[in-house]
């Protein structure tokens, strides 16, 4: 545990090496990279954190939730385990968190992998704009509020509707794995908290200050891997805001794949990973 931004941060730390950051997002936490960590021990020591208000983390009720709060939060982490040389990898919101981190810190970044989530980039034109997707729309009734606030009981129901494929394998290990962090509405803060920060103006203040550090970035290794089965997060978007920044960084597109990659196809993204590192040393 770390506790140096205020409240008590579980994280995953396994390997020797350079740091290879596997980053979660909404509303999963760690468990989402279980099977990664010892594959990925093979090429680096790998960290895995547990977001404020996710996972073994603690949810203290007195905080915002804010995407800079994350941001803040992991560089203290980074920070107090001394890391660079970062490969990070994030998927939903681990993209955002993970690429803001990388344009104050292009110094510490490595190469970076993002999967199903929103990157540094132009919106590409003639594709619907972040307000029209359905996640969007959904997220903003009183449907939702319901639904991210009961977690506890609904946590299936929720990622089946962002997208998840491979319903097959889940028995009540995973149940229990998911939806254990979220046993009140109060421990529902974080996941309640991420949706407001769609689009929003506090992002892009978060951004702007550090947009000269993006060809720093864009000169780095990097690649995007998305499940085409994704419901929260259309393909053409997320591949146009990539290729923006990164036209000749490799882009794989998974057939069959939800948003939760992770889940549906954790050995072809393991093996992807793994590939891409062994490239870009």
């Amino acid at each position: 545990m770390f506790e140096g931004s205020g409240f008590r941060q579980h994280y995953v730390d396994e390997g020797a090496g350079d740091p290879i950051l596997l980053l979660h997002g909404e509303p999963t936490w760690g468990y989402l990279y279980r099977r990664f960590v010892t594959p990925l021990t093979a090429h680096g020591r790998v960290i895995v954190p547990d977001h404020m208000g996710f996972g073994k983390s603690e949810t203290p009720q007195d905080r915002e939730y804010t995407i800079r709060d994350h941001v803040e939060n992991l560089e203290r982490l980074v920070d107090h385990l001394g890391l660079d040389r970062i490969t990070i990898v994030g998927q939903d919101w681990g993209g955002p968190i993970g690429s803001i981190f990388a344009m104050r810190h292009p110094e510490r970044i490595r190469r970076l992998c993002f999967m199903n989530t929103g990157v540094p980039g132009r919106p590409p034109e003639g594709v619907p704009t972040v307000r029209e997707w359905p996640w969007f729309q959904w997220v903003q009734t009183a449907e939702a509020e319901a639904a991210l606030s009961n977690l506890g009981g609904t946590i299936l129901s929720v990622l089946k509707r962002i997208g998840f494929e491979r319903t097959g394998h889940v028995d009540e290990t995973w149940i229990r794995a998911y939806a254990g962090p979220f046993p009140t509405p109060a421990e529902c803060r974080g996941a309640l908290a991420f949706p407001k920060h769609i689009g929003s103006t506090a992002m892009m203040e978060l951004v702007v200050p550090h947009l000269m550090s993006l060809p720093l970035l864009a000169a780095l290794p990097a690649m995007y891997v998305h499940g085409e089965e994704d419901r929260a997060i259309p393909t053409d978007f997320a591949v146009g805001m990539f290729r923006s920044t990164w036209p000749n960084g490799p882009v794989v597109t998974l057939p069959g794949v939800g948003h939760f990659l992770q889940e549906d196809a954790p050995e072809a993204v393991i093996a992807l990973i793994s590939q891409f590192i062994q490239m870009t040393r």
